[in-house]
């Protein structure tokens, strides 16, 4: 894309459906002149008077408490420089957007015409009751110094200068990794900054805190070396004056072991480069472009640990993995400031963080194969969505810690899970699922391994100890792949073809054929069908030496159900298999029956499928509360659609009293409490949130999953197999990774479910 391009596509981007990229939302009801009413005059009076006799009222009956101020006077914006308040505006709603985005805090964003220190403070100051927290942002340096220090100490609400401390928390974090990663200690490393800034001041400040020492740093501004004898040194830049005889970049740069660059582009060049020490570490983190090419710098020194502020490289020093988790911590906490704890515990949980196994969505996202822990991947990715989680939570426990926290949280736990909810409801629900499959690891049969997402998620589930991945398929093709993504584990790898597992094959095909033998089948069609795969897994769980199976990735779904039903058959009780999917809604779990396999059940079958859909939905802790769908609302229908579904109901009451379902109802008196109890008070499912629907056909079941799960964005999860005796599942067709380890862990948790009487050979 040329820049012609890039500056048109930018300018409909903020200009298109409506300018700007933020708006207010209201977060109550608004409908009826009750509404209004409650809202403006006269029910707003009662909680200015309760707000009036006690100000902390303020947090409970306002939206203060997630409210972040981003203020700026736009002297010094971006790349760009004094532009004006006016035309920062639209990097302060970036910064709005990214808030809410990233940590779910709504933001005013406040452009302020006034360069005077002074009276700038004096302004915030006057407009910070409106605020739980103020974010500073784009001012420039040596007044940006003053104003955060004179508003940390005028104020009682968090504030930081992001400029500054975003870059410093950053960097930091990813400079203790690249030194941990090239065997070197921050007390003894020789350090250059290039720039005397806003945000080199910050950095040098928390390296400093984290063990560097002065003796080691040489700061650079434009007019070179900053030393004890040069004259009209400010304050701020004689704190990290020197006293070693040298002048310029170059002669800083001779054996130094690391380089920060926050100044101007491409002023480091190869010699300087060739002259540093060996393994060295260099932040060159100048935006647009940084103060060495990247794959200049790369190409230079094999040695090399890299980063820069740029996306289209590894290794991005982004603000965006700071501000907005420290806020978050701040905030839920009532912080009267961010301290230098709380940042410095901001840089231990990124550095941290960037160690752990990475999520496969966030490989998806940078189009990696697989991140790990290394010269290319330093610091978190801001997709990771960990981060809403992790930063907070350590933020929140150093602001407790040193005593800046006016509503200490007592219960960490409770506060992770609310943290993982701003996300949505999915990252809860799937923590809960991936948690059970945890509790008791089982044996998970891929038996399509020989595909590079099946490998990817068979890695995710071992080294999260989501399941114990058995692998079949082409043992040096599963090799090849997991080589390719450093899948580095002692897990079984099985070619059924092959003659080192013949024995295995010809015991199993035996008692196949035991089954099979009087449904027309003959031996050796039994030794032929344990070739295929799918037949070779499900005869592994049902001999016991798997617990359950994963198939479906490449194949259609009848292909794959037809060897399963064959050699697991039925639970004892059940006529027919089933299937439902799970539906992570805005509203909670929902589950859809049956979504895959009854074309048209008749009464009982559609009854039966709705107990089994129930002890599904038990199994993830919930109560089943049912409604077995149609066009009509009880019985008011003589078609035979909806007699059907009358029929089923009536045998699912006499049959299974103590069940909570009912019907015939339509989907949106199912879901809808207050339409259920004007129209039917007498439902037994009213007043009750109904978490399961069943369907009168496929067609019905089918159709509905797939709009739900392409129009409201809502995660799917199935089809989960009902009914069987042992436990086996079926990916959609080309499943992604991530719907790979979902499924992984339902598989998990229903061989708990099916084993919890049997012990594991």
């Amino acid at each position: 894309m040329n820049k012609k391009q890039q500056r048109r596509n930018a300018l409909i981007y903020h200009a298109k459906p409506k300018p700007g990229k933020t708006e207010v939302v209201p977060t109550k009801k608004y409908r009826t002149q009750r509404d209004l009413s409650l809202a403006y005059s006269p029910g707003v009076a009662v909680p200015c008077q309760e707000i009036e006799k006690q100000l902390e009222n303020v947090y409970k009956y306002t939206n203060k408490g997630n409210l972040v101020g981003v203020i700026s006077n736009g002297t010094a914006v971006l790349g760009l420089g004094d532009i004006g308040p006016e035309a920062s505006k639209p990097v302060m709603e970036g910064k709005a957007l990214l808030f809410k985005i990233f940590a779910d805090i709504d933001v005013f964003d406040i452009e302020i015409n006034e360069k005077d220190t002074e009276k700038f403070i004096q302004t915030v100051k006057a407009i910070a009751p409106t605020f739980g927290g103020i974010n500073l942002e784009d001012i420039k340096a040596p007044e940006a110094f003053e104003i955060e220090n004179r508003l940390k100490a005028e104020l009682d609400i968090p504030l930081m200068h992001d400029d500054q401390h975003g870059t410093a928390i950053i960097s930091c974090a990813a400079l203790i990794n690249a030194l941990e990663l090239s065997n070197k200690k921050i007390e003894k490393v020789k350090i250059v900054i290039s720039g005397a800034g806003a945000a080199a001041i910050s950095c040098t400040r928390l390296y400093q805190a984290f063990g560097a020492k002065k003796e080691n740093i040489v700061m650079l501004d434009s007019e070179g070396v900053i030393r004890n004898s040069r004259p009209n040194l400010s304050s701020y830049k004689a704190e990290f004056a020197t006293d070693r005889k040298i002048e310029t970049l170059a002669e800083a740069m001779q054996e130094a072991d690391v380089f920060i660059g926050l100044s101007q582009p491409n002023i480091l060049d190869e010699g300087m480069l060739l002259s540093m020490a060996k393994n060295p570490i260099v932040f060159a983190m100048a935006n647009p472009t940084p103060e060495i090419d990247y794959n200049l710098a790369c190409k230079t020194r094999a040695d090399i640990i890299m980063a820069t502020g740029r996306s289209d490289h590894p290794n991005q020093v982004n603000n965006v993995l700071g501000f907005p988790f420290i806020f978050r911590g701040a905030l839920d906490v009532r912080a009267t400031k961010i301290n230098e704890l709380m940042k410095m515990a901001a840089v231990k949980a990124l550095a941290q963080l960037a160690k752990q196994p990475v999520p496969e969505q966030v490989n998806i996202a940078y189009k990696e194969t697989k991140l790990n822990f290394g010269k290319d991947y330093i610091i978190p990715k801001p997709f990771d969505p960990r981060l809403i989680v992790k930063v907070p939570i350590a933020v929140a426990k150093a602001a407790v810690a040193s005593g800046v926290a006016e509503e200490p949280i007592d219960d960490w736990q409770l506060y992770e899970a609310e943290l993982a909810e701003r996300l949505g409801g999915h990252q809860k629900i799937l923590r809960m699922i991936h948690d059970r499959a945890k509790s008791a690891p089982k044996r998970i049969v891929f038996a399509e391994a020989d595909h590079l997402d099946m490998i990817k998620a068979a890695q995710i589930i071992y080294e999260e100890k989501i399941g114990i991945p058995i692998l079949l398929g082409n043992k040096e093709k599963i090799k090849n792949l997991m080589e390719s993504i450093d899948f580095e584990a002692d897990v079984s790898i099985i070619d059924p073809k092959t003659e080192e597992h013949i024995k295995s094959r010809q015991f199993y095909a035996n008692a196949f054929w035991e089954t099979q033998k009087r449904r027309g089948k003959t031996l050796y069609e039994c030794e032929s069908l344990l070739k295929e795969r799918n037949y070779f897994a499900a005869m592994m769980v049902r001999a016991g030496d798997a617990d359950t199976m994963l198939s479906g990735f490449s194949r259609k779904y009848p292909a794959v159900v037809k060897p399963i039903l064959e050699v697991m058959g039925k639970a004892k009780g059940v006529d027919r298999v089933a299937a439902t999917n799970l539906m992570l809604t805005k509203r909670g779990m929902l589950f859809l029956s049956d979504t895959s396999i009854n074309v048209d059940p008749g009464p009982k079958e559609l009854a039966k499928i709705a107990k089994m859909t129930a002890q599904t939905v038990k199994m993830f802790g919930l109560e089943p509360v049912i409604a077995l769908l149609s066009y009509n609302n009880f019985g008011s229908s003589p078609y035979p659609q909806a007699k059907k579904v009358s029929q089923a109901v009536s045998y699912l009451h006499r049959m299974f009293p103590s069940l909570i379902a009912d019907g015939p109802i339509q989907s949106d008196f199912a879901l809808n409490n207050d339409m259920l109890k004007e129209r039917f008070p007498f439902s037994i499912i009213n007043n009750k949130k109904v978490n399961t629907l069943i369907f009168p056909s496929l067609d019905a079941a089918n159709i509905t999953y797939k709009i739900i799960k392409e129009l409201d964005d809502t995660l799917s999860i199935g089809p989960i197999l009902m009914g069987l005796q042992q436990s086996a599942h079926i990916l959609q067709l080309g499943a992604s990774v991530d719907e790979i380890v979902n499924m992984a862990a339902i598989a998990g948790i229903d061989a708990q479910e099916k084993l919890q009487f049997k012990p594991n050979k």
